[in-house]
C-alpha cells in the first residue's frame, strides 16, 4: 500500500523500504515500534506536531528514545516558546492520527525540524503516514524530502552519578 509519504519519496526518486508491524493501540510508542521492526529506538524517529508562541504549527522529529526539549525547538524555530499541539488538533491539521504522524505528505506543509542525532545513522525509520507501516531511508534523503532543518531538539539524558 502506498501512502502519501511513500508517493512523495517516489516523486523525488528517493530510495526507501517499508516495514510493517502489528499495531498495539495501547502502546503507540516509538520504542515499541522499534522493537517490532527490529531497529534500535534511537534510529526510529517519532514526529511530533508543535505550536509556537505565535500560533504557527511545526513538526519536530526526534529519536524514539528521546524527549523533545520545547525550549530548544523554539530557539531553532526563532520563536519565544513552543508547546506540543493538542491531540485533538493533530488529525485535522495533518491528516494523520497519533502513531502515524509523518512530516512527508501531510495535509499542509508545516516547517519541519529534525534532531541532529539523525546524522549519526546510515538509515532511519519514520512513520509512513499510517499506524503499522514504517519507512526506512537515509537521513539525508529524509531531510531533503521533509525539507527539515537539523537542530539540537532533545533534552540531555541525565545519567546517575
Amino acid at each position: 500500500m502506498k501512502t502519501n509519504a511513500a508517493r512523495l519519496l517516489d516523486r523525488l526518486n528517493i530510495p526507501y523500504s517499508t516495514r510493517e508491524y502489528e499495531v498495539d493501540p495501547d502502546d503507540l510508542t516509538a520504542t515499541n515500534v522499534a522493537r517490532k521492526i527490529g531497529m534500535p529506538a534511537e534510529q526510529v524517529f517519532k514526529t511530533l506536531l508543535c505550536r509556537l508562541g505565535d500560533g504557527e504549527y511545526v513538526f519536530a522529529a526526534i529519536p524514539g528514545d528521546s524527549e523533545l526539549d520545547l525550549k530548544k525547538l523554539a530557539l531553532a524555530a526563532g520563536a519565544k516558546k513552543a508547546e506540543l499541539a493538542g491531540l485533538k488538533d493533530v488529525e485535522p491539521l495533518t491528516g494523520y492520527i497519533r502513531g502515524g504522524v509523518t512530516v512527508m505528505g501531510a495535509k499542509k506543509a508545516y516547517r519541519a525540524f529534525v534532531d541532529e542525532a539523525v546524522e549519526l545513522f546510515e538509515t532511519i525509520s519514520v512513520s509512513a503516514g499510517m499506524r503499522g507501516l514504517q519507512l526506512i531511508l537515509a537521513p539525508a534523503d529524509y531531510i531533503r524530502a521533509a525539507e527539515a532543518a537539523v537542530a539540537d531538539l532533545t533534552k540531555a539524558l541525565v545519567t546517575p552519578s
